[in-house]
């Protein structure tokens, strides 16, 4: 297999993506508000070839197919523990038209024109060399083939905000870089894409209500273990409990619930 994103390819083989396959139904939980906005905004057909790019535990592949009832679906990731998990779940719920894939999609070896559509959900703000690697979907994809994925806008717009505040002061992750925050720029996305032959690229700001957790405490408790968190913050017991009182006001409905936001992205080959 070969790999260029070395770094993000330790870090999914790694704790990171031991994290989230153990606990895919809890970032299922996080993420899946957006799932609908991705999959109208990429219009599968009942015959579409889909390619996911960064398909972790692999919900947005089996949902992909479940449109795609007469084509099917693939699943690209770095992760073998997450793709483990998006195979076991694809069986558990008899989704037979997916297949899971591990590689780098910035330099994976697709067929020419091998997909319709291509998607992703928070899947594709890590590459390297992100010209190259849309450069590299966009060769995957046909004459006229769409590509629809979803990335993170600015924390300071969403709920998520609040409970970072509460943390020790950190530098926001630059813009423009292989980071989570990477295509929070509409300007730098278009950017990018262009620079890869894309055209047509649109991009416009969804909300979803993202949940953490049963209650403030159960939440801080995953928040904590997430990878980011870990990495820059440590696992003390002062973060859980700071995080704990950060989300305690919305605790709502027998969930701590956070609105969000993201930049859904749209282009065409």
């Amino acid at each position: 297999m070969k790999v260029v994103n070395t770094h993000q390819a330790e870090a999914w083989n790694g704790y990171e993506g031991e994290h989230w396959a153990d606990r895919y139904d809890r970032y299922d939980a996080m993420n899946g508000g957006f799932n609908g906005h991705l999959l109208d905004a990429a219009a599968i057909g009942a015959r579409d070839r889909v390619l996911d790019l960064g398909c972790g535990n692999g919900q947005v592949t089996r949902l992909a197919a479940n449109r795609a009832r007469l084509g099917g679906a693939t699943g690209v990731d770095l992760s073998g523990p997450m793709l483990d998990r998006a195979r076991s779940l694809a069986a558990k719920e008899g989704v037979a038209n997916v297949a899971f894939e591990q590689g780098d999609a910035q330099v994976y070896p697709f067929a020419d024109a091998a997909f319709d559509v291509a998607i992703s959900r928070f899947g594709v703000m890590f590459f390297a060399d992100p010209v190259a690697a849309f450069g590299n979907v966009r060769r995957a994809l046909r004459e006229g083939g769409r590509l629809a994925f979803l990335v993170m806008s600015p924390l300071g717009e969403t709920d998520l905000a609040s409970v970072f505040a509460a943390l020790p002061a950190r530098d926001e992750p630059a813009v423009g870089h292989d980071g989570p925050l990477s295509l929070s720029d509409p300007a730098r996305v278009r950017e990018v894409l262009e620079g890869a032959g894309f055209t047509g690229v649109t991009t416009r700001k969804v909300e979803a209500e993202q949940v953490w957790g049963r209650d403030a405490q159960d939440a801080a408790e995953f928040f904590a273990g997430w990878g980011p968190i870990r990495y820059n913050y440590g696992a003390g017991e002062e973060i859980r409990t700071a995080v704990a009182e950060a989300m305690r006001p919305f605790e709502r409905d027998g969930a701590v619930r956070l609105r969000s936001t993201a930049w859904l992205v749209t282009a065409r080959r």
